[in-house]
């Protein structure tokens, strides 16, 4: 039963239930199927990676940001490496650089224990 309040006398309007559901989910399943899921895909290096292996991490970086997923770049340092964290965020630069057509850089280099992590967002199409 739908109750309009702005007319006078009040009206009532009979309907039956079971539609009003179905058109109710119809439209929420219109809405969903209309929004873009964006996951975060990881890509890991290390502090001293050979030039080849990062064009390949460079590669797919790319392919994930053209998906319209999120990256996270992240470099693992082991034992003494920690000491030249600075390595790392060259590393970390020059990625963003890389791919700095397709992305944005979300969150910045950071040192979170022994990694050292970096968000790229896939740039808005304007």
């Amino acid at each position: 039963m739908e109750i309009s309040p702005a007319a006078k006398p009040p009206v009532c309007k009979i309907m039956d239930f079971g539609r009003y559901k179905y058109e109710q989910s119809k439209r929420e399943k219109e809405a969903r199927k209309k929004q873009k899921i964006i996951n975060v895909k990881e890509v890991k290096f290390r502090p001293n990676i050979e030039e080849h292996d990062f064009d390949v991490k460079v590669k797919n970086a790319t392919r994930f940001l053209k998906d319209g997923d999120k990256v996270k770049a992240t470099i693992i340092f082991r034992g003494r490496e920690i000491v030249h964290t600075q390595n790392g965020q060259r590393l970390l630069k020059r990625l963003a650089e890389s791919v700095q057509d397709f992305s944005a850089v979300e969150r910045q280099p950071k040192l979170e224990g022994k990694n050292m992590i970096m968000i790229l967002s896939p740039k808005l199409d304007n």
